[in-house]
């Protein structure tokens, strides 16, 4: 089995973020690849849809099972991009949105952005850097925050506001790693959609727990590969 990891927004190479929990799953024999969206890094007009292609892509490539993971918009992407393919095997959701057909990210939100949303004026968003390390990297020591914060980027804003045209967590079983710690999508927030899926893990873990508790994360997916 291979897992297949997709990012969050505002941030790119993707590969960095999860090396923390890459390693520990190579450890155990588990291959994993991690997905480059294209809103967020090759193509400043890619939207949902254009990350959502891009990872199905991997998915057409990868010659055996997957265990396919998203956090936080990756939840976007991965609800989209695994309907109908067939090696999927099972869908994990990391602090996430999780979409049903028809959804946007703007519908999870109050209707205004957050205070954090910095919209630049050319199409493009990203976040106020004053609430970066206090809402998204509490638990970042200073030399992981500087990698960190190295690899914020500017992203479409067009994304929040497309609706998704399938839900593959109604075909394909999912896990919802809850983050009870989270400071930028609250736990309330998650649980919302956590009820969605057909299993739910806690944790008491901030926004990126596979970037500094990679031990944890890493044994939720392990688990997953043996159910």
């Amino acid at each position: 089995m291979r897992v297949i990891f997709v990012h969050g927004a505002f941030v790119r190479d993707g590969e960095w973020w999860w090396r923390p929990t890459a390693d520990v799953l190579a450890g155990h024999g588990l291959r994993s690849s991690a997905a480059v969206l294209p809103s967020c890094e090759s193509d400043p007009r890619g939207d949902l849809h254009d990350d959502a292609a891009a990872v199905r892509a991997l998915l057409d490539a990868a010659g055996e099972p997957v265990l396919l993971v998203g956090h936080s918009y990756g939840g976007m992407v991965i609800s989209e991009a695994a309907a109908g393919h067939p090696a999927v095997r099972r869908l994990v959701y990391v602090t996430s949105f999780l979409p049903d057909a028809g959804e946007a990210l703007a519908d999870f939100g109050p209707g205004e952005p957050p205070p954090w949303h910095l919209s630049h004026g050319d199409g493009t968003a990203g976040v106020r850097e004053e609430f970066v390390r206090p809402r998204f990297a509490q638990d970042f020591d200073d030399a992981t925050y500087a990698g960190a914060a190295a690899r914020l980027t500017a992203q479409n804003e067009v994304v929040f506001g497309q609706r998704t045209t399938a839900a593959a967590w109604r075909e394909i079983p999912s896990t919802y790693l809850l983050c009870a710690d989270d400071l930028a999508t609250p736990p309330a927030k998650q649980r919302e959609h956590a009820a969605r899926a057909s299993d739910v893990v806690e944790l008491s873990v901030p926004h990126h727990p596979f970037v500094t508790r990679p031990d944890l994360v890493a044994d939720v997916l392990l688990a997953q590969t043996t159910t």
